[in-house]
Formats: structure tokens, sequence, C-alpha cells
């Protein structure tokens, strides 16, 4: 076919070609990663190659914007591209067939390329790229082929004109013209050439019959099977999952249980948040695209590295370990002020210290590189896990087994650092190490290596918006993990600063809930708070954003008062 200028028609025909191949081999590609593992899809190794490759600044903007649903946002815009890229394609193979399979070719190699360079990716890993990369080859060759206008009948030669014939007598001067001259008469503003040959006819902008009925029915059908390829894949991928596990689990009773609540811990204003976040919604900032799925029989975790005896526990062997249980609050990094990435739980699980203490660490040692499941990597200070505070494997959370999101069947829990040198979920590996031989996921991106919690406040109610003049609670949570809060404050209007109210707390590893009683005046009034610890520091009131090492400044809410 000759790259003349092609209809319109045909153009949608080659895009939706392109799309529905492209969505097979997507399809075929989910289905066979149900059999492989959930990390092998291309879409989703690309999602995760995106993560690890996009700045700070950027996840940063992400989660701000976003929050929660960044990933899902994340993968939409993968097979946004994905779609035009695929449409392109389709163009493409309809114009010249090599260009189709060239840009087919590449968007195998980009997948290849996204799945191997995966942390712990094996050859078995490229099955699902390859073999949707077959299928949509094949599904292609058909589409392009039924999407491509029927060729121009070849050129012939002028046919002999018939003789023209004298009008009879009584007939007109002028005979009307007959319709086996029409073939030879010159087209609407180009001369007459005698004797040259006839121009051939325009290929028709639409398909004949039988083959648009083919196109679409071929279409429809790959369609379909795209569909449920990936819905199969999904439902595999799901077959192996934790759900069952974690319903039948039976987790020991703690050796150590928490203390109990003491009265007051929950002040319990509306809108104040909870003193224990529960599990639905506690926050969740990770980089997995695709939740691990592991099964308790099939976890382990190593411990090796600058060790005297390194040690490989299964589950079994872990739950075998005196359980330890606490209230801890965990914050992310990315928190900006006053921000939701922040929740406390009860947590039970095993000393990260007494296991530590059983591999013997060896001196010298500073860093416990951890690794998750999906490859992420956590550098949590020795020294912090070694101190006496309760630092854990934790195997529960708020008297569960763990959910898949919050780290399923393992994760670390330390108290006082930010999630990403603390709260490694997933985990299968420590490594005892040292700062300066290995970098974690973050740290090698520029984030702080300690990353201590900063004291904050945040202020929950009221919220931004407007009120009636009267008395009215001011309350909301501090946080000051492994220091403890010691006071909170509150002003309006940049006047005088009031003491709050404070909640009970179990431990100096928790927030505190605090509130103070607000005689609002009609105006415009803006609301701050501040915290100080238990060892003296004030929550300060400069503003920095949360790279490297946290944010900080006042929290503020603006009020109308009628």
């Amino acid at each position: 076919m000759t790259l003349g200028r092609t209809p319109a028609s045909s153009n949608l025909r080659g895009a939706a070609a392109g799309i529905i191949a492209g969505g097979l081999a997507l399809g075929v590609a989910q289905l066979i990663a149900g059999l492989v593992s959930s990390g092998s899809s291309p879409v989703v190794a690309t999602g995760q190659a995106a993560i690890d490759l996009t700045p700070a600044p950027v996840k940063n903007f992400a989660i701000s914007s976003f929050g929660s649903n960044d990933k899902i946002v994340l993968i939409a815009g993968i097979l946004v591209v994905l779609a035009v890229f695929a449409a392109a394609i389709g163009i493409a193979a309809v114009r010249r067939p090599a260009w189709g399979w060239a840009g087919l070719g590449l968007f195998v190699v980009i997948g290849l390329v996204a799945t191997l360079t995966r942390p712990h990716a094996s050859a078995e890993d490229a099955m699902p790229t390859l073999l949707g990369g077959v299928a949509a080859a094949l599904a292609l060759r058909r589409l392009a082929r039924l999407a491509a206008p029927p060729p121009a009948p070849p050129a012939t030669t002028r046919q002999a004109r018939p003789e023209y014939t004298a009008p009879a007598p009584g007939d007109a001067a002028d005979p009307p013209l007959r319709e086996e001259w029409r073939p030879y008469l010159p087209a609407a503003g180009e001369p007459a050439a005698p004797g040259g040959p006839a121009a051939p006819p325009t290929p028709p902008a639409r398909l004949p019959g039988p083959q648009r009925r083919s196109f679409l029915t071929s279409g429809a059908v790959l369609a379909g099977t795209a569909v449920v390829a990936g819905l199969g894949g999904r439902l595999l991928g799901e077959h192996g999952n934790v759900a069952a596990a974690r319903s039948t689990l039976r987790i020991p009773p703690p050796t150590r249980p928490a203390p109990p609540l003491p009265s007051g811990a929950d002040l319990n204003i509306p809108g104040l948040s909870s003193f224990i976040t529960p599990s639905a919604s506690f926050y969740r900032v990770d980089t997995a695209l695709v939740l691990p799925e592991i099964t308790p029989s099939a976890w382990q975790l190593r411990i090796h590295g600058m060790v005297a005896r390194p040690v490989t526990l299964t589950y079994h062997d872990l739950l075998q370990q005196p359980l330890l249980e606490d209230y801890i609050t965990l914050c992310c990094v990315s928190n900006p002020v006053a921000g939701p990435y922040i929740g406390n739980a009860r947590w039970l699980g095993v000393s990260v210290r007494r296991l530590l203490r059983q591999a013997g660490i060896r001196a010298g040692a500073d860093q416990l590189l951890c690794t998750s499941a999906d490859g992420f990597t956590c550098g949590t200070p020795v020294q912090t896990a070694m101190d006496g505070r309760d630092a854990m494997l934790a195997v529960a959370m708020n008297g569960q087994a763990l959910p898949v999101a919050h780290g399923f069947p393992v994760r670390m829990v330390v108290p006082g650092l930010y999630g990403y040198v603390s709260a490694c979920k997933w985990i299968t590996d420590i490594e005892v190490t040292t700062f300066a031989s290995a970098r974690a996921y973050w740290t090698d991106r520029g984030w702080s290596q300690q990353a201590p919690i900063k004291t904050e406040s945040r202020i929950d109610v009221p919220g931004s918006g407007s009120l009636k003049a009267g008395r009215h609670a001011v309350a909301g949570v501090a946080w000051a993990q492994h220091k403890g809060i010691d006071a909170v404050e509150v002003r309006v209007d940049r006047g005088p600063w009031h003491q709050a109210r404070l909640g009970a707390v179990p431990g100096i590893d928790t927030w505190r809930q605090w509130a103070w009683q607000w005689d609002a005046a009609p105006g415009t009034h803006l609301i701050e708070s501040r915290a100080t610890d238990r060892t003296g520091y004030t929550q300060t009131a400069l503003q920095a954003p949360p790279e490297p090492n946290g944010a900080s400044g006042y929290p503020q809410v603006s009020v109308k008062v009628s």
C-alpha cells in the first residue's frame, strides 16, 4: 500500500486496531503474570520503574495532591499513555506494516526492560511481556489487514470510443449524453487528453460490507478476549492471596501486654481524631503498586551481614519468640504540617533487640538495611533498635493479624523515627551493616539518614469554615514519639498563648489529644497551636517542607465567626 493521503476513517480503524491489540497484550500479560507473579505484569513493572525514577519533589507533589490515590492516578496515566502509543502503532500498521511491527517491538522492549530490572527479577518474569507481545502481533496483523481500504484497481488503457452516430431526422440536433461515454470525459477543470489512459478510481472511504463486518467482529472478539484474560489474571493473582490465611491465623497472646488505656486518653470531642486509629483508616504511603501477597507458610526472614551467627526465621519460628505489645504512633516523612499521614495503633510483635542479640551484632555496625518483598529498602539506625524502645517485628495491629496493606505477614515498627527508616512492610531481609557501605531507597534519593520525628501538633477542630459566636472547643493531637508531649498551647490572631488540656497517654511513643475552650467573637480569626515535648523542646514556627527530614511550622486554621 502506498503512503498517499489516508482517509480519516482508515486512521480511525487503525487506531482502534492498535488499541484492541494493545489491550489484548495487557490482558494476556496479566493472565500470565497471575500464574508467574503479580510483579511481572508489564504495567506494574513500568509503574514501579516510574516511581523509582521520579524525583522526590514530584513524589511529594503526587502525595500531597492525590494522597493515597497517587498509585491509582499513576496506573491510569500509564494506561492512557499506552493507549495513545497503541493507537499510533495501529495507524502505522495500516499505512505500512513494517512501521507497526517496529512500534510493537518497542512496546515489548520497554516492558521487558521495566520487568527485568526490578529487584529479584528472574527470567520467567519476562514471560508475561513476551506472550502478551505475541498475542498483540497476531491481533494487529489481522486487524490491520481488515482496517486497510481495498487497493485501487489498476489503471486500464482507454477503450475504443464508441462511434458517433448522426442524429436521425426529427431528433434533437444535440443528442443527450450517452452513458457509455462518461468514463472518457475529463474531470471538471481538467483538459481532455485524447487517447490517454483513464484515471484510476479513488479508493472508497468506507470498507466493503463484508470486510467491515469482519473488522467489527474480529475487534469485538479480541477485545472480549482481552477483558476475560485480564480478569482471569487478576483472579489468579488473588487466588494465592492471604485473605484465607489471615482469617484462620491464630497469633499467640503477648508475653508482655500493652498497659490498659488510662481514663481520659480519648477526650471524645466530635471531629477529634480517636486515640486509636482504626486499621481500615490508617494512612498508607509506600512504593508498592501491587500489594505483595505472602502467606505465612511462605514467609522467611534472613538476618545476616555483620553478625556472628546468621539467622533464618520462618513465621512459625517468629511466633515462638516472646511477643510484646505497645501503643505506637507512626508518621510519614511526607506528612505536611497538620497533614493526615500519621496514625496511632496497638502493635504486637517480636523485639528486634532480642533477635539481633541472638544473631550477635559485630562491633562497628550502625545500620539495619531492611528489605521488603517488593525490593524496597529501609535503613534503620542500630542504636534505635537496641536502646530499649519497643522496636519490633510486628505481626498484629489493633488486635488482629496485620492487614496486607500494612505489611502482612510481618513488618518493622520502630518508635520515634519517620516511616521510611523505621517501618519496612513485608520485611524479608535484615542486613546488619553500616551507613557508609549501604544506602537505602530514600536516603539514596537525598533524604535524611537518621530521620527522628519532629515535635508537632495538629488542629482537628474546628475545621476551616464558619461558626456561631460563643464557646467552642479547639482540639487536636500532638506527637513527639519516644520523647512524649508535655504541653500544648493555642493562640488566636497571634495573641497570647493559652495552655490546652491534655488527654492521658499510656506511654511516650503515642500521640496525645489536647483541647482548649475558646470564646469565639464575631469576625475572621486565625488559630494556631504548638507543642512542647518532655525534653523541653517547643515546636518551631519555622516553616519547612517535608524533604529532607520532615515538615515543620505552626498548624493554622482560619475560622469565620458570625
